[in-house]
């Protein structure tokens, strides 16, 4: 019999909690990092989403859509 994969997908959007996101998933990190995002080690990240994170540092809406891709499919690859 063959097994299938019972793990539910991460929902993860652009109202994600940075603070939440980078502790349950480390690997997103280095991907705010890439998109200028200091967001880890902030004392902001409790309250700040990932959409708010990103527009006070000047990401696009395509940028944001963008960057939340990455994070999605780095998720995917580590588990």
């Amino acid at each position: 019999m063959e097994q299938t994969n019972t793990t539910p997908k991460p929902n993860i959007t652009k109202d994600t909690n940075i603070a939440e996101l980078v502790f349950r998933y480390p690997v997103a990190e280095e991907i705010l990092l890439d998109y200028g995002l200091h967001c880890a080690g902030c004392i902001a990240n409790g309250f700040d989403t990932l959409e708010s994170g990103a527009k006070i540092h000047g990401l696009t809406d395509d940028e944001i859509a963008e960057m939340l891709e990455r994070i999605l499919e780095a998720i995917e690859f580590e588990e």
